[in-house]
């Protein structure tokens, strides 16, 4: 028992352990939401640094397959020897055909792969917290059918070389339109931005679908129809530079601003009451999401559901805060569309699908059992 003292001297008994009236508590009561931070912030450090590792040696394990049979060793000589550390790469020299697979052709793509999927996973989360619906994806402005209208027009003219190009201007013409649709009457909300994307989406579409009736035929067509299924067939490193600055510079600027996007979570009233100019903030981000998806749709076409299911699946690991959100999520992203790519390349070898196939094909079932386990509100 603990007797504390009243304010006439005379005292009070209470339980052992428990507050007094009025008071701060018992010093383990305090301490209990300090240690169960520390426990949910190493909890998280071991799943970002679990993704982190995973999405390495998954990355090197894909370099290794394929037709030619290619060993980590080489993989690491090869990679050594062209980033200027041959003391690196062992004794055994990689011949000059396995150096030229992994280097030209194999490395490339996988780090495509992962710079695509994190800029996409990225994406998704924004645009779920942004538009505050559980179901927007990084193309929900339209974006993804603005992209392909340029790249099938760019195709279409014989000029493919400048497909990169004008499926990034594509992606920000949409955008343009959309927001300046969802501006009409006010200031830009969520369910304006939602409808004016799916009209420019539909438009969009409809556009690509008409050039692809009157003109496409022969090798045209397949290159159409691999881009909008999501290929990353024809990764170089000029697709990993384009993806690479654009990850480093955009979603640089997004981890940054994480903390406002958690003030969007309670809407727009509180947003404001926290100091937030909510209008210009949704702006930001979404011109931010449009420049990071286009350059990713730029170089790997239309690739659905990385978006959409990611954000949703770590948050479970990570909790809702942005901070903590965003990084782990564009880890889980890189890996997810690696080791998409590699089932897509290889197996039904020799014959390769579009990744495109491969993401609706997990990502569908697994979208099913999360509106099953989150009977909630926000899935209504």
């Amino acid at each position: 028992m603990t007797v504390t003292p009243s304010r006439q001297g005379l005292g009070t008994v209470l339980p052992s352990g428990s507050a007094a009236p009025g008071g701060s508590g018992s010093p383990g009561a305090s301490a209990a939401p300090a240690r169960a931070r520390r426990s949910g912030t190493a909890r998280y450090l071991v799943w970002l640094v679990a993704a982190l590792v995973a999405l390495v040696l998954g990355s090197a394990v894909a370099v290794t397959i394929g037709p030619a049979d290619v060993s980590l060793a080489q993989v690491w000589g090869s990679v050594a020897g062209h980033l200027g550390l041959p003391g690196l790469a062992g004794d055994t020299p990689v011949p000059p055909l396995t150096d030229a697979i992994v280097w030209q052709l194999r490395m490339p793509r996988v780090l495509t792969a992962a710079m695509v999927g994190a800029g996409l996973a990225l994406s998704g989360a924004v645009m779920q917290s942004v538009t505050r619906n559980p179901l927007a994806d990084p193309y929900l402005l339209g974006l993804s059918s603005g992209a392909s209208l340029g790249a099938v027009c760019v195709v279409i003219l014989g000029i493919g070389f400048a497909l990169p190009a004008a499926a990034f201007a594509g992606a920000l013409i949409a955008l343009f339109a959309t927001l300046n649709i969802a501006r009409v009457g006010g200031s830009i909300t969520p369910g304006r931005a939602v409808l004016a994307g799916l009209a420019i989406a539909q438009l969009g579409s409809a556009g690509t679908s008409f050039i692809i009736f009157w003109a496409a035929k022969g090798d045209s067509y397949r290159e159409i129809l691999n881009w909008l299924l999501g290929s990353l067939a024809g990764s170089s490193w000029s697709s990993v530079l384009i993806s690479a600055v654009a990850l480093a510079v955009v979603g640089t600027g997004i981890l940054l601003a994480a903390s406002r996007l958690d003030a969007f979570t309670f809407g727009d009233t509180n947003a404001a009451s926290l100091g937030i100019n909510v209008n210009a903030t949704r702006w930001g981000f979404l011109v931010a999401v449009a420049l990071l998806t286009g350059a990713m749709v730029a170089v790997s076409g239309a690739i659905g559901f990385v978006g959409l299911i990611l954000p949703h699946l770590v948050r479970g690991l990570s909790g809702p805060g942005h901070r903590r959100l965003l990084p782990l999520v564009a880890v889980v992203g890189a890996l997810f569309l690696v080791l998409a790519d590699t089932l897509a390349r290889t197996v039904f070898d020799p014959r390769e699908l579009p990744v495109g196939i491969i993401t609706a094909f997990i990502g569908v079932p697994v979208f099913i059992l999360l509106i099953k386990r989150n009977r909630s509100a926000a899935w209504a």
